[in-house]
């Protein structure tokens, strides 16, 4: 089982998870938001109580609204760098922090 980052993390992108992560390179970024290498995740769980808006699921546990986000992580995975350090959140992060349904708002 892998770990998968879903809705909640666009357009915040806080990177407290990929602070933790043993495993270089697993969680991979894009304009606004993160995602989680399914081939490279341990299925170490650090990262998941890591994150302040609650974005990480184990993908046993991804909500039914969010299994989209399962093929999505993998997909973009696969196209998106690398990150092994954590950075700044994005500025407004704080103001999407608790908006729902964010998947359209997603840069690809």
């Amino acid at each position: 089982m892998t770990y998968v980052v879903g809705d909640s993390c666009i357009r915040c992108k806080y990177t407290d998870c990929v602070e933790v992560c043993p495993v270089d390179d697993c969680f991979r970024e894009g304009e606004n938001f993160l995602v989680i290498d399914p081939e490279t995740c341990i299925d170490c769980s650090l990262c998941v109580p890591e994150c302040p808006v609650e974005a990480i699921f184990a993908a046993d546990d991804v909500p039914a609204d969010q299994r989209d986000f399962i093929a999505l992580n993998a997909e973009l995975a696969k196209v998106w760098p690398g990150i092994s350090k954590a950075g700044e959140p994005l500025a407004d992060a704080d103001d999407w922090a608790d908006v729902p349904d964010k998947l359209q708002y997603l840069a690809r």
